[in-house]
């Protein structure tokens, strides 16, 4: 699987699914989660309801239509909220495998990911890739290419650097 890192918004890619860095009620929310929902239309929102009527584990992964995104389709997972007490690494790294497993389920080649966790629940963008490589590791694929999509500069730079 080829890794590759791009600077931009994630609601934009074209790739055969993104990742949405949700919470667990599955209902939408701010930052990433937000910016898919609004992006997505009530589309998503409506298939979250249908498909997660009880909300989603922290580790875990399920997916959904996508909407007017110009992916086919979400993959939502839920990071564990540092801030909250969830400060076992194994979620973090299980919500990165768990999204290509997901993804393998749909026949994705290209999936978009954000960097789950980093932001509002506390893991800082090195944690969160760290806990990205290691789940990519430990998940056979057949997804060709996992983009990174860093919405700011330093974690553009971050991840960039990393990677080199």
């Amino acid at each position: 699987m080829r890794i590759t890192v791009v600077r931009g918004d994630i609601t934009a890619e074209h790739v055969d699914a993104v990742v949405n860095a949700a919470n667990n009620r599955m209902r939408g929310g701010g930052g990433v989660d937000g910016a898919i929902h609004r992006a997505g239309g009530p589309a998503v929102l409506a298939d979250c309801v249908a498909r997660f009527p009880r909300g989603l584990a922290t580790g875990d992964a399920g997916w959904t239509i996508a909407g007017d995104l110009p992916a086919r389709w979400v993959i939502h997972t839920v990071g564990p909220n540092r801030h909250a007490g969830e400060t076992d690494r194994a979620l973090l790294v299980s919500c990165y495998r768990r999204c290509l497993e997901v993804a393998d389920e749909l026949g994705a080649r290209s999936v978009a990911f954000p960097l789950v966790g980093a932001g509002v629940y506390g893991w800082s963008v090195e944690e969160s890739l760290s806990a990205a490589l290691e789940g990519f590791e430990a998940a056979p694929t057949g997804v060709d290419e996992a983009r990174f999509v860093a919405f700011s500069d330093p974690s553009y730079d971050v991840v960039t650097a990393a990677l080199a």
